[in-house]
């Protein structure tokens, strides 16, 4: 379905170039594509889009509230823009011959939908869409990507590995300077949001398909319907064929203007480049100053956060000293009264020790007295004795 849309959006673009074959292109205002369908107000600084109307490199394409438009470039990718959106086509090389090229395009706010074409055909790396947040490599596929304040979420549609059409397996890189997801299944999503790396690959969710297809509702291009049959089908590529071949004159004027515009954009690339040397020179040179002025910051605060420790501990040890001091002092005054008690406890403990030595005295003396009772009582036992001896 998609390659007959491309088919039939092209065979718009042929018939449009055939009637307006005598306009001739200039350097200044390089061609990029057509307008194939529109709906609502669609313009550009200068114009309002009308289907049929030309695209020209680095014109800013705005779409209002409930409005789109579908581009078809000259390697027969197609651009769909959605509502309240802002597309600019920045970079736009192609050759006819090679299929050689590249495509570079910046959304600015709102939705773009990208099916990729010859030029990534040839070389899947070649188209890029950039958005606030960072870029989105397409590696030959489609998807769609949605820019709001400050995130940008970005859908794979597909195709899949194994799809019946034959086509290339679709990719997206998503990244920026903080880190890279790759979106190589059909309906994943990640975010990317600013100053952060882009969210792991996601499988969407129904109410986030719902987003995504809200923003492109606006846009009704005609589609053929399943039920065609594949003999329509091969008349519509007969017919593209014819018209290609049909070209002439037009299309060698084309592919001059192009060769013309290929050294132009190398030119303006080596003027960007240099700008950009001078411009990180001086980035790095603001910098080195930046961080000299954080050092010598840093190392004044350090003197002054150490002047405070001195003086903090200086105080702490002068309020210890003070403590220790009326430590002493009550010391002091709690042994003096230890002395009195002392002297006090000794008068009574003089008499106690005379009462002591008294007392053994008095022991032996009764000591004495029972071994004397003791003597006599062993006498008289002797002499009991003796006498009952004698009377035996």
């Amino acid at each position: 379905m998609k390659k007959i849309l491309s088919i039939f959006l092209s065979l718009i673009f042929i018939l449009s170039i055939n009637v307006n074959a005598e306009e001739k292109l200039t350097i200044e205002k390089q061609l990029v594509g057509i307008v194939g369908a529109i709906s609502g107000t669609v313009k550009t600084e200068t114009r309002e889009l009308k289907a049929g109307d030309k695209i020209y490199l680095n014109e800013t394409i705005y779409a209002g509230a409930s409005s789109g438009t579908q581009i078809l470039l000259l390697d027969q990718s197609t651009f769909t823009v959605g509502e309240d959106s802002e597309v600019v086509m920045d970079t736009f090389v192609f050759d006819p011959e090679t299929n050689d090229g590249k495509i570079v395009a910046s959304v600015k706010q709102g939705s773009l939908k990208v099916i990729s074409g010859l030029i990534s055909k040839k070389n899947p790396d070649s188209l890029t869409v950039e958005v606030p947040e960072g870029t989105l490599g397409s590696r030959g596929t489609e998807f769609q990507t949605i820019v709001s304040k400050g995130k940008t979420d970005t859908l794979l549609i597909g195709p899949g590995k194994n799809n019946t059409l034959g086509m290339r397996p679709g990719a997206v890189l998503v990244g920026n300077k903080f880190g890279q997801t790759l979106l190589n299944n059909p309906y994943s999503t990640t975010s990317m949001t600013k100053n952060k790396a882009p969210g792991q690959a996601k499988r969407i969710t129904k109410n986030q398909l719902k987003k995504f297809n809200k923003k492109m509702k606006a846009l009704r291009v005609a589609k053929l319907t399943p039920s065609d049959a594949k003999a329509e089908r091969k008349v519509l590529r007969k017919e593209l064929k014819k018209e290609l071949k049909s070209l002439g004159f037009e299309k060698e004027e084309i592919k001059t203007i192009i060769k013309q515009n290929i050294q132009k954009d190398k030119e303006k690339k080596v003027a960007i480049k240099a700008d950009r040397a001078e411009k990180k020179k001086k980035a790095k040179a603001e910098k080195k100053k930046n961080k000299k002025k954080k050092a010598k910051a840093e190392k004044k605060k350090g003197k002054k956060k150490k002047a405070k420790a001195e003086k903090k501990k200086g105080k702490k040890k002068k309020a210890v000293k003070k403590k220790a001091t009326k430590k002493e002092k009550k010391k002091a005054t709690k042994k003096k009264p230890a002395k009195k008690k002392k002297a006090v406890k000794k008068k009574p403990a003089k008499k106690k020790k005379k009462a002591v030595k008294k007392k053994p005295k008095k022991k032996k003396k009764i000591a004495k007295k029972k071994r004397i009772v003791k003597k006599k009582k062993a006498a008289k036992k002797k002499k009991a004795k003796k006498k009952r001896k004698k009377k035996k």
